[in-house]
């Protein structure tokens, strides 16, 4: 097993500290993990640890990290809620996606467990989730506080005793817990979920667990952790919970694509050294910024609101974690082209119910071209093929097929387009 501690940045630019612990072979990484501790706990409780440790021996790296104010990470854990922390997964999910891979499998202990079930709709690429010993609402953990709600009403904080350590507490935490009571969303989910629970456990009570199993949908799996506690100190119950979770969660996972050791390192280093958020945040409309993630062919692509990666496929010795560069040039044309068809569509309030294109980039002779008269030698072509569903008359499928051509993107292409390149200083950001 390998680690790698990392630093992170949330919306509200506080750093956040967090570990990555991959297999020991980094080519042999099948998928990330993302882990969401306890209240109050950290990255490095023994159940978070154990877990992620066991899940490497199956090829599932795992990252968790330290929600705002807590052990390695910056901020005021005072100042922090069910929110803040729903948001801090949601900042750690998109540092993995842009600087390794989005992570597939979610599991959340305790209250991580609620905020995971929370946080999923907002990932696009989580298959499948897990809780541990976790409760149906946030709301469930004001029961922590019942000894000092009236000093919190009365001053607007109070300190507490968790477990062995005490926290100041301010009441907007209890306003914020108040605010996510309803289960619609564990309804919503709609993608396997895994809820591990023990019947003794003394803190977060099983019929919680019941709670997570009826307003989930199918496909939906319980497991009992018979005798172990909540914070399952004891290692063989980490080690169960592990084991079983890698064997469930197999079959919803898909396999990263097959890179070798050097390559998975040069792609998380590229990925910790370009230091890219900060680099897109002075990128102006209409400018993109292109970075190394590796030595070969993998690129991150961005703008000021999104990134993306272009890499080559495997047969041509990239990874195929991205589209190629004509990948992403037919689809520019192609999306520019759906673009500029619905707007027409819908300023003429047309009936246009759906478009699909179809583009192909091939370099042919001139003389296989029936339409390239007063061009020899070898051209290259786009073929563009457009499906048009909806109530239309002919004379309307004409015009949208003549206004495909009107598409900008198509229009600097065919135009006389000067390409100007020259060097700069480089920046440190």
């Amino acid at each position: 097993m390998a680690r790698q501690k990392i630093t992170f940045k949330n919306d509200q630019g506080i750093e956040l500290a967090g570990l990555l612990e991959t297999p020991a072979d980094s080519g042999s990484i099948r998928s990330y993990a993302l882990f969401a501790h306890c209240f109050t706990c950290g990255k490095d409780i023994a159940a978070a640890s154990r877990i992620a440790r066991a899940l490497t021996k199956f090829g599932i790296a795992v990252f968790r990290f330290d929600f705002t104010g807590l052990g390695n990470s910056d901020g005021d854990f005072g100042n922090t809620n069910f929110s803040s922390n729903v948001d801090d997964l949601l900042a750690a999910y998109r540092m993995l996606e842009q600087d390794f891979s989005a992570p597939q499998l979610l599991i959340g202990h305790s209250l991580g467990g609620a905020a995971i079930l929370s946080a999923a709709d907002r990932m696009p690429e989580i298959k499948a989730l897990s809780t541990i010993g976790s409760p149906a609402t946030a709301d469930h953990v004001q029961h922590l506080f019942h000894c000092s709600m009236d000093e919190l009403v009365e001053k607007g904080k109070a300190e507490v005793n968790i477990g062995l350590r005490k926290f100041t507490i301010k009441k907007q935490l209890i306003d914020d817990l108040q605010q996510h009571t309803g289960t619609d969303h564990i309804a919503r989910l709609r993608r396997p979920l895994m809820v591990f629970h023990s019947p003794i456990d003394t803190v977060v009570p099983v019929a919680e667990a019941a709670k997570i199993f009826t307003a989930a949908k199918h496909p939906k799996s319980y497991v009992s952790l018979d005798n172990a506690d909540h914070l399952l100190s004891n290692a063989r119950d980490a080690e169960f919970v592990a084991q079983t979770l890698a064997s469930w969660a197999d079959r919803y996972i898909s396999e990263l694509p097959t890179m070798d050791t050097a390559t998975t390192t040069n792609i998380t280093a590229s990925a910790k050294a370009q230091g890219p958020i900060e680099a897109i945040k002075n990128l102006k409309s209409g400018e993109v910024l292109v970075t190394e993630k590796d030595k070969k062919f993998l690129r991150g692509l961005y703008t000021s609101d999104h990134q993306v990666l272009s890499d080559e496929p495997t047969s041509y010795g990239g990874t195929n974690l991205g589209a190629t560069p004509y990948d992403l040039l037919l689809m520019a044309l192609g999306s520019c082209t759906s673009m500029t068809i619905r707007m027409y569509a819908n300023h003429k309030k047309i009936a246009l119910d759906e478009i699909k294109i179809h583009l192909n980039h091939e370099r042919i002779h001139v003389d296989d071209c029936s339409d390239c008269d007063g061009l020899s030698g070898k051209i290259e072509r786009i073929t563009r093929e457009i499906e048009l569903k909806g109530d239309l008359t002919e004379a309307q499928r004409k015009r949208l097929i003549e206004i495909a051509d009107r598409c900008p993107v198509h229009l600097s292409l065919e135009n006389d387009l000067v390409v100007r390149t020259h060097e700069v200083p480089w920046k440190s950001v």
